[in-house]
């Protein structure tokens, strides 16, 4: 206790301040219950927080997450960061919060006519699951990626790109086609098809992309890519160093894409910098030989950024020409 109070006024103000803060009686209440005047209730107030009988903590749960947010945007070289709380209580899949907040980044840098290129996997499944609902027929989810043929609680692409369609009202384009195939001269024979080729470079110039970052590990690899981490891929990519893979990319704890024998024989968007790339950076983190991506990339989502793109091929006039149609 202060020693500048004696026990009974220290009772005192601690009974004017209860009825104050934690009833919340206003003062003229107090003082009439009290018998005093409004203005000694009021001055009784002031001593109570003077002496500390009464200390205010201005706080909420997501000033940490913001001072997160900052130190991974400075330490990663970020534009944007966000960052929630994860209560999916043992549930396999972020949880419900991370969804939301993944989902409403996501609506922010979209609009009524925008196209969002999509990937698979469980985060990405429930941003979509999560996201807020909108009117807006003129947008496209496209496909960034092949199907892995399955769906494991509707976290393949197929599922996710339709899904997010619905969500938003509008158009999509999947690519019914395998993620991965057993040799490349098929991967070729159909990436050369013109409706892949045409969902492929509609993806490469989204507006925005939503994708996740799975794991790479015996025990612990994306459900959609374990049938074919082989033990012989597994040890190139412990080899490599590669810690993660971004929409069937690889990567390295730098970010840079690191090839594998399952590059060239997955149908996915291709990685920055390389020979089929439309030029621009995709995002997912840096590219070999490129900084830090330039636009918001938080959880789940992350847009493209480049100011300088390649100049459209035929397949992308093709789709131009017949944009606002049914794309499905």
């Amino acid at each position: 206790m202060c020693a500048q109070l004696t026990r009974e006024r220290a009772s005192l103000l601690l009974e004017v301040a209860h009825l104050y803060w934690d009833e919340d009686l206003d003062q003229a209440t107090i003082a009439s219950k009290m018998g005093y005047s409004r203005p000694t209730v009021s001055r009784m107030l002031s001593e109570a927080r003077r002496h500390g009988v009464v200390t205010v903590t201005v706080s909420h749960p997501i000033e940490r997450l913001m001072a997160l947010e900052e130190q991974l945007a400075q330490a990663f070289g970020l534009k944007e960061a966000r960052v929630a709380e994860d209560r999916a209580d043992g549930v396999t899949g972020p949880g419900t919060e991370v969804a939301r907040v993944c989902g409403d980044l996501l609506l922010e840098h979209c609009g009524p006519r925008s196209v969002i290129a999509v990937s698979n996997g469980r985060a990405v499944g429930a941003v979509v699951h999560h996201l807020p609902e909108r009117v807006w027929p003129e947008s496209t989810a496209v496909a960034m990626l092949g199907s892995a043929g399955e769906s494991f609680h509707l976290e393949d692409g197929p599922d996710i790109c339709r899904n997010l369609a619905l969500r938003l009202g509008g158009h999509y384009r999947s690519l019914p086609v395998p993620l991965v195939f057993d040799s490349l001269k098929n991967t070729r024979a159909v990436r050369s098809e013109e409706r892949v080729a045409t969902t492929l470079e509609l993806a490469a110039r989204s507006d925005v992309a939503l994708t996740g970052v799975g794991a790479v590990e015996e025990t612990t690899s994306s459900p959609l890519l374990r049938r074919w981490m082989t033990p012989a891929v597994m040890r190139e990519c412990r080899r490599k160093n590669v810690v993660a893979h971004v929409c069937g990319h690889h990567l390295d704890t730098e970010g840079n894409h690191v090839r594998t024998a399952l590059c060239n024989r997955t149908l996915c968007l291709d990685p920055p910098g390389s020979a089929r790339s439309p030029g621009h950076r995709r995002g997912s983190g840096p590219g070999q030989g490129q900084g830090p991506c330039e636009q918001p990339c938080v959880g789940a989502t992350c847009p493209p950024s480049s100011p300088t793109r390649a100049p459209p091929g035929p397949s992308w006039r093709a789709y131009e020409a017949g944009r606002g149609g049914e794309l499905e």
